[in-house]
Parts: C-alpha cells; sequence; structure tokens
C-alpha cells in the first residue's frame, strides 16, 4: 500500500458529533502534497459550500494497512489532525489552537481524484 493513500485524492467526511456535528467537509489533497478544503452545504455565490481554503502542506502517517493519520495547521491557526480507518469509513478529528481543543467524531467518502497541481 502506498506510504500516502490520500495523495491525489478528493475526501468528504461528516462529522456526527462535536462542535462541527452535522456539517460535511471536502478535503483535496493534491500530488503537490498541499490540502484545500471547503465546508459543504452552505452555499455561497451560486456554489455547493464555501469557497476553498488556500493551499497548506500536510502530512500523512500510516497506522496500519487501513488506518492512516493525516494533519495539517490551516491558515486560521487550527492544527486538524485526523485519523481515517478506510476499513470502516470513520475518521476521528482533534481540532486545537492555542485556546481550545476539540474532539470529532463522523466517517468519510473518497469523492475523486483530485486534479494535479
Amino acid at each position: 500500500m502506498s506510504a500516502d493513500p490520500i495523495r491525489g485524492k478528493t475526501i468528504r467526511w461528516t462529522y456526527e458529533d462535536g462542535p462541527m456535528a452535522g456539517k460535511a467537509f471536502e478535503h483535496t489533497f493534491a500530488s503537490d502534497g498541499t490540502v484545500s478544503w471547503r465546508q459543504l452545504g452552505e452555499p455561497k455565490k451560486g456554489q455547493n459550500g464555501s469557497a476553498p481554503e488556500p493551499s497548506v502542506r500536510y502530512e500523512v502517517a500510516r497506522v496500519n494497512d487501513h488506518v492512516y493519520a493525516v494533519s495539517y495547521l490551516a491558515r486560521s491557526g487550527y492544527t486538524l489532525t485526523s485519523v481515517l480507518d478506510t476499513r470502516a469509513g470513520t475518521v476521528v478529528s482533534v481540532a486545537s489552537n492555542e485556546k481550545e481543543l476539540v474532539v470529532q467524531r463522523g466517517t468519510f467518502e473518497v469523492a475523486r481524484a483530485a486534479a494535479a497541481r
């Protein structure tokens, strides 16, 4: 299995609990090792969701053949570290900044292959 199974993919996850409960996000992991993301379901100017956040670098670490941890520091100052279980289709995320730390759980799906950058 690839050392980075998310590179070149767009993954959508929806949180079931925590402050983002019921919200869906689309993360596009580009072939250059960056990620951009947007919240789905809140139309802005005719789009199905918000405009993508600017790309930032991400890191991914293999836990086992079906579980990976991915982390990035958003320009907002939040770090999002998510553990993706590809067999179960579940995600557990920890969002943190200098003032707070929250855990959120949900599900995810691979939406499509991302465009090359």
